[in-house]
């Protein structure tokens, strides 16, 4: 943690020293650095001096992540922190590719690969592993605010916005947060921190190059600071290429070499013509002989991607009790995704002037991919673009209040064209039913070029942009004195504004005459207090008791389109002696379906399938030759998820052993209304009488229009149309999204690090990360619970890192494990491994001397192994981590 928590905790009484802000010499933690650790040491940047001169009247304003009170920690609660000195060492180039290098959160072990589509234009941080399919269950904030959304489907921040060289540091609460901050905190809350002052110019630039992969990486920053005030301005650039399925092994649907299956498909190029029970594969067509490859070869694994970021900050003392504060940022991000080239299998007949007997039959099957006529991959170009700002003025009111007036405001613009095939023009084409138009499979180049020409011309579009705006106040200060320290209050009032204006169209380039368009606003009235009593503090504590101190947060939230919904938690901490800290809290959370799941209607239909492929035990054998209708998208009977959230733990700096700390805490989640699908491609659907509210066997005329509404019907010209031949429809199914089940988790976060000056310099080493002890998971409400340890969850996921410093060197090692699971229904693979892999960091300061005074050289090696994550007995092919192989990094940071 960095040296203010540090001072807060010191100051206070509560806990011992946390982690220290040294240099880079020294802070090569864990990745994921709790808030615990040794005290400060050295320095050995100018940068990470200036990040050092931290006056105690800045560290009496500072307010941690989890409290609303200035100059204290959270009561109770662990929080995890990750300064400057860790992230410069960690070589990352986004502060989503940081965040996937803490245990805790979900996506640990990976490379967080956002797929620029509808749904998931980035990815979500995800605390604790909840569920995510309805927005966030983790708060991401920024300096203590929210973030406006990114996607055409979802309203969750992009934490990629901020690049990492302008962050002082990122905190995160592992608990539940909605009694501070409302709504998404339920997994834990994640703060991005920005710097405040500059002074000078600095600037650094890097290049990463792994197998088929480049990558660079810059940042320049300016500014100026005049005691009473600064003002800087931050610019970051970062591209990277892509990363095929076909550059890595891994990834390969042949498995029959690990012990599995091979999974790879029959709709390739060349394809295969199917007469009967007989593969003859193309060119040669020989019976008996079938062409198989990879659908995922040509896809991406990881995009390629380009990124633009400005960030600025000014400060200003106005007068003696007046301070005013000014933070903004643009980010754009273009992506362009490769997708597998379009595939089809069909029938043609005598009716396709192209058609070859080949026995002298009248129809055969054709199963092949357009990449000879289309190129291996379909490429789809997507822009996501926002800005925001954050004003606000402080005003110093005497005898240690201060009343802050914030506000924040941000707009977002999001594109996706995804490119695509016309695959009902293609089925036609290739059956011959269009004059003129014929798809030739033979030889996929000679066909018509009417019919290649249309075939290509579609793509799934949409396009949406968000706004938000917020203002609150927020009064703290000392209610009285006891002999413990100072009773502190904090109160505060809040309005929050939202919206999502939303288009989504499928069908020829440039054509949106279909276009589905929605928007949906929400406003938020919220009101909030926090009550810290420091009953006991070090100067009047005695043996057994040197510190007791309790914690009390509420809040009201007031939602437009949900209603109302109050929040409460608890803390304590107690120190039995000096260098030993116990607490504990308790709190309720919970989080507001997002406006793209409820009200923004843009992806909502009413799907109509000429089959049914979803058929319950029992059916008559006319009823798969009758419709089945799909409702699907967004829903505005969602409910909000919830939770009920506690943890307890301890924190030891034993003072006879100085540098050593260690940490634990057990965390306890019990996770419901959980947002999720019926699982309406699984026999469960009919099988689970639970699932019995989510389908509609053989509905009557009056049942589906009344479930239809006025969605929108796709694939029919109207409901009414469906029950006018002999047939009806037989099945509705709700496959929007819904209220479904629940997750009950438990387990273990710990920390132990140590930190020990040296005559040549220092050493560090520490271990963190959290260990599951339990985690059970309800599919649907009413619905037994089942055991996810047994089949698809593993137990433990932790950062060891060894590091140090001798002269201009300073040097670190980090091992990230990602333990392995059982796993059911994947014969014959019962297990999947754990993903183990080595991060290496080297860097050489100039000092004064050398060609680049004041520089700072650096090494990164990140899988110095280049290790395979985890391979699994499915067309996946992998998981448990993902990886971009060995990537080696070489940087220079300098200062002016």
């Amino acid at each position: 943690m960095t040296i203010e928590i540090q001072a807060l905790r010191a100051r206070g009484g509560v806990k011992q020293a946390g982690l220290s802000m040294l240099a880079l010499a020294t802070m090569l933690a864990a990745g994921a650095a709790h808030a615990q650790t040794a005290p400060a040491t050295a320095t050995a940047t100018t940068e990470a001096a200036q990040a050092e001169d931290t006056t105690a009247e800045q560290q009496e304003n500072i307010i941690v992540t989890g409290t609303l009170l200035r100059g204290v920690a959270p009561t109770g609660t662990n929080v995890i922190g990750v300064n400057r000195d860790t992230i410069t060492a960690r070589g990352v180039t986004s502060s989503n590719d940081l965040l996937a290098k803490i245990p805790q959160v979900g996506n640990f072990g990976t490379i967080p690969v956002g797929s620029g589509s509808f749904g998931l234009p980035v990815m979500r941080p995800n605390i604790r592993n909840l569920g995510a399919s309805g927005g966030s269950t983790t708060l991401v904030l920024i300096n203590g605010h929210r973030g406006v959304g990114a996607g055409i489907l979802q309203t969750t921040v992009d934490p990629s916005i901020l690049p990492p060289d302008i962050l002082e540091r990122v905190e995160i609460v592992p608990d539940g947060g909605s009694a501070i901050y409302g709504s998404d905190a339920i997994g834990g809350v994640v703060n991005f921190i920005t710097r405040k002052r500059f002074d000078g110019v600095s600037a650094n630039v890097r290049y990463g190059i792994a197998d088929d992969y480049k990558a660079v990486d810059g940042s320049l920053t300016a500014g100026k600071d005049w005691g009473s005030g600064s003002l800087f301005l931050a610019y970051s650039y970062v591209h990277h290429d892509d990363v095929l399925g076909i550059d890595r092994d891994y990834s390969s649907a042949d498995r029959r070499s690990k012990g599995g299956g091979d999974f790879r498909v029959t709709t390739c190029a060349p394809g295969n013509i199917t007469v009967g029970a007989t593969t003859y594969a193309l060119p040669g067509l020989t019976a008996g002989t079938v062409n198989k490859c990879d659908q995922n070869a040509y896809a991406d694994l990881f995009p390629r991607e380009e990124r633009h970021s400005v960030f600025g900050s000014l400060t200003q003392q106005l007068d003696g009790s007046t301070d005013f504060s000014l933070t903004a940022y643009w980010s754009r991000r273009d992506t362009v995704v490769k997708q597998n080239q379009g595939m089809l299998s069909g029938t043609i007949s005598l009716l396709n002037p192209f058609f070859h007997t080949i026995a002298g039959e009248f129809q055969q099957n054709a199963s092949f991919s357009f990449a000879n006529v289309f190129g291996n991959s379909l490429t789809s170009k997507q822009r996501f673009e926002s800005y925001g700002a954050t004003p606000s003025l402080t005003f110093t009111l005497g005898k240690g209040w201060q009343l802050r007036a914030e506000s924040n405001f941000g707009r977002s613009y999001n594109l996706v064209r995804e490119a695509a095939l016309d695959t009902t023009t293609a089925t036609l084409a290739l059956a011959g039913l269009i004059p003129g138009v014929a798809l030739n499979p033979y030889n996929l180049s000679a066909s018509s070029p009417a019919a290649l020409a249309a075939i290509a011309n579609w793509e799934n579009y949409g396009d949406a942009t968000q706004e938000l705006a917020e203002g609150r106040l927020i009064l703290d200060g000392s209610l009285a004195h006891l002999s413990g320290g100072d009773i502190r209050v904090a109160l505060g009032v809040e309005y929050h504004y939202e919206n999502i204006s939303s288009r989504i169209a499928q069908g020829a380039i440039g054509s949106y005459a279909n276009a589905r368009m929605s928007h949906a606003s929400r406003d938020v009235r919220s009101a909030f207090g926090e009550l810290m009593i420091p009953i006991v503090g070090a100067e009047n504590g005695s043996p057994g008791l040197r510190g007791l101190q309790l914690s009390a947060s509420v809040r009201y939230d007031d939602y437009s389109d949900q209603g109302g919904t109050t929040n409460p938690k608890i803390g304590l901490n107690y120190k039995p002696f000096d260098d030993l800290t116990i607490r504990g809290n308790y709190g309720t959370s919970f989080h507001a379906p997002s406006l793209a799941d409820t009200t923004s209607t843009s992806d909502s239909r009413a799907t109509v399938l000429p089959y049914s492929p979803f058929l319950k035990p029992g059916y008559a054998p006319t009823d798969p030759l009758r419709t089945t209708i799909v409702l699907a998208g967004g829903n505005p009977n969602l409910k909000p998820e919830r939770a009920d959230t506690w943890s307890a733990g301890f924190d030891w700096a034993p003072h006879a052993v100085p540098g050593l700390v260690a940490n634990l805490t057990y965390y306890n989640v019990k996770f419901k209304d959980a947002i999720g699908l019926a699982p309406f491609l699984s026999p469960t659907l009919f099988t689970n009488t639970n699932y019995a509210s989510f389908y509609i066997i053989n509905p009557t005329l009056a049942q589906t229009q009344a479930a239809v509404g006025s969605l929108s019907v796709v694939g029919a010209p109207s409901i009414a149309s469906l029950y006018s031949g002999p047939l009806g429809p037989y099945v509705l199914i709700d496959a929007r999204r819904n209220n479904l089940g629940a997750v009950n988790t438990d387990g273990l976060d710990f920390n132990l690090s140590y930190v020990r000056k040296t005559g040549f310099g220092a050493v560090n080493a520490s271990i963190a990360g959290t260990y599951t002890l339990g985690r059970k998971s309800q599919a649907v409400a009413g619905g037994t619970f089942t055991d996810d340890l047994r089949n698809g969850v593993g137990r433990t996921a932790f950062v060891a890192t060894l590091g140090g410093k001798a002269g201009g060197f300073i040097a670190s090692a980090s091992y990230n494990y990602k333990g392995g699971f059982p796993i059911l229904g994947v014969t014959p693979q019962t297990r999947v491994g754990s993903f183990q892999t080595v991060d290496a960091f080297l860097a050489y300061d100039l000092g004064e001397h050398g060609f680049l005074k004041g520089a700072m050289l650096t090494l990164n090696v990140d899988n110095l192994f280049d290790r395979d994550p985890p391979w699994l007995n499915s067309s996946a092919a992998y998981t448990n981590g993902s990886t971009l192989g060995r990537l080696v990094t070489f940087g220079v940071r300098t200062r002016f």
